[in-house]
């Protein structure tokens, strides 16, 4: 009996309420230059169509699966590590139901791994309204930047939908899913993999789009400020001083690259 190949990469996707978002999100994986990927996506109890649309893409490709989960979690965290742990593949490739790829995405971050034997990257992300707008220009030859612990602690720089780890990584380090930490339970995961000592290369070029959505919780300001200083409070040998440096510092740099540039 021969033995079933595994993907290399498992897509994890958390989804809730998304019908109008995932089918472009999903097309986007299919248009991917890369092609050994399984798309896992993981449906948090959606009340609308999301589970009809993923259904109607599964039926025209077999990598394509959904986990439909009977309780909401009111946040990412739970449906991204169940997603984790259902894999397939020794990488894995966060992409939220509203987020759109590069078609190159994938195939520049596997080279980059190759290149530096890294376990954890990301890439340049950009922010967009209209997805009809969007254009994909020729990656050509982008370069590779180290982000440190001491980095990301001064300003997130890890786009969660940009981000492609190692299953092992993830497994050992999953998302808080303390309600608390809705909407920073990915930079909070990204500290702790960092300050382990694994290494993270970063692809300069925006191979991830960011959709942008008047409410969305990530462009709440004040929610996000009292989020992030719960976050450092509580990280480990961190006092209340540098709880509110690192907080300020992430809020300075937020406007710098959200605001005025659009991307991370």
């Amino acid at each position: 009996m021969s033995k079933v190949k595994m993907p290399m990469i498992t897509v994890v996707t958390p989804s809730y309420n998304a019908e109008k978002m995932i089918g472009r999100t999903i097309q986007s994986v299919l248009d991917q230059s890369w092609l050994d990927w399984e798309m896992l996506i993981v449906d948090d109890c959606s009340s609308d169509a999301t589970r009809d649309v993923v259904a109607s893409y599964i039926a025209e490709d077999s990598r394509i699966r959904l986990i439909a989960l009977d309780v909401n979690h009111g946040a990412p965290a739970a449906p991204r590590n169940i997603g984790v742990r259902e894999a397939k593949g020794r990488w894995i490739a966060f992409l939220d139901a509203d987020d759109i790829w590069h078609p190159e995405k994938l195939t520049q971050q596997i080279a980059a791994a190759e290149s530096k034997g890294g376990k954890f990257l990301s890439t340049q992300m950009k922010d967009f309204w209209d997805d009809k707008l969007l254009c994909f220009p020729a990656v050509g030859s982008a370069s590779v930047e180290l982000v440190t612990f001491g980095k990301q602690r001064l300003k997130g720089r890890i786009p969660t939908s940009s981000v492609l780890v190692l299953r092992e990584l993830m497994l050992q380090f999953p998302f808080n899913e303390d309600i608390r930490y809705k909407a920073v339970e990915d930079y909070h995961c990204w500290m702790r993999i960092l300050e382990s000592g694994v290494k993270h290369w970063k692809v300069k070029f925006p191979l991830l789009c960011y959709r942008r959505i008047a409410g969305q919780i990530s462009g709440s300001k004040k929610y996000m400020l009292e989020r992030m200083h719960m976050v450092h409070r509580e990280f480990p040998n961190t006092n209340s001083l540098q709880a509110i440096f690192f907080t300020l510092t992430h809020a300075l740099g937020g406007f710098y690259y959200r605001i005025l540039k659009k991307g991370l």
